[in-house]
Formats: C-alpha cells, structure tokens, sequence
C-alpha cells in the first residue's frame, strides 16, 4: 500500500486535529485542569481517537485497492477547523475528510468500499471492550474511550444521509445495511448515554 506525501500530511494533520478537539472536549474547562492532566487527556485522545480514525479511512483505502481502484485520503481542513472551535464551547462535529477512489465501481463495489470503515470501528470496539470492563487506571480509560469512540464512529458513519457511508451502504444493499446500523446505532447510543463517558 503506497502513501504520497500530500496523502500522508493530510493523515498526521487529521489525527492531531480530531485529538485536540476531543482533548477539549473531555477536559473540564479552562479553569479546572491542570498541564499534566492535559497532556493525559490528549495522549489518551491520540491513542483512542487517532487509532479509529485512521484504521477507519485506512480500511476504505484498502477494499478499494482491492478492487483495482486509486485511492487516497483527503483532510478537510475546514471541517478540521470547525471541530476544534466546536469543541472550545462543548459542541463536536467531526467530519475530517474522505477516502477518495477513481475508477469505475459497481454499487456493490462502492457499498463494501463504504462498509469497510464503520465494521472496522465495530471491531476495534471489541478490541477496547476488555480493557474498558476489566482494566484498570490509565489501561480502564484508553479501553472506556476506545470503546465509545469506535461505537460512536460506527453509528455516525452508518447514518444514511449525505456522503456517509451508510447512505452508499443502503444504496447497494437495504438488508447489509440494516445488518450494520441498527446494532450499531444501538450500541453507539449505549455507548454515549449509557456508559457515561460523554
């Protein structure tokens, strides 16, 4: 699998982003952290939020090289910019940027290319689980944050609205698709409101 260095910037610049803005995020305000408290939380955003982002959009890359395709991945350093600012008032929308393919797709094609991603986030997910229930200390809030990110991830991308992935999913396949979003709908809403990290 081949990177070009544009494609390579845009990855390191996404993963740092998306780790800031979830730092602040779960930081409790300005006024009531402390430096090293803030440096956890950022090491802690950059494992958990960094690694499901970016096996996400790798997992994209690799079906779609499968299938003969160039790809690439492309931050959107305005939509980068907005995650933080939203993040600074407790408000988190992240839309980093897209996996990018040329070449003539299939609907199928184009659907396991979309599915790839969010069914990696499900996987990691279960990767974190252990950690998140039998963990404790630091190992306890890597797997509590691993966890909820992925199922988060899974769910939001699900979502069959726009250039989400669930929409090209749907588009190929009504019954995969509804394989996917419902559990994972399900559970990245236990996942937020249920677990309590958020």
């Amino acid at each position: 699998m081949r990177f070009s260095t544009r494609e390579l910037l845009d990855l390191g610049a996404a993963w740092v982003a998306l780790s800031v803005a979830f730092s602040l995020l779960l930081l409790p305000g300005f006024s009531g952290f402390s430096v090293p408290q803030a440096i956890q939380t950022f090491g802690l955003s950059f494992l958990t939020v960094g690694v499901a982002f970016l096996l996400h959009e790798l997992a994209h890359k690799v079906v779609a090289m499968r299938f003969g395709k160039i790809a690439e991945f492309r931050a959107d350093y305005g939509m980068l910019f907005v995650a933080i600012m939203g993040a600074l008032i407790g408000f988190l929308f992240a839309a980093p940027g897209a996996v990018y393919h040329q070449g003539r797709s299939t609907l199928r094609q184009n659907g396991l290319i979309a599915l790839a991603g969010p069914v990696t986030n499900l996987v990691l997910a279960a990767i974190f689980a252990p950690l998140a229930f039998f963990g404790s200390g630091f190992l306890a809030s890597i797997g509590g944050l691993g966890l909820t990110i992925n199922l988060f991830l899974a769910a939001f991308n699900m979502i069959p609205f726009g250039p989400l992935d669930g929409n090209t999913v749907k588009e190929w396949s009504l019954p995969v698709f509804v394989a996917v979003f419902v559990p994972s709908l399900a559970l990245g809403l236990w996942a937020l409101f249920g677990f309590g990290l958020f």
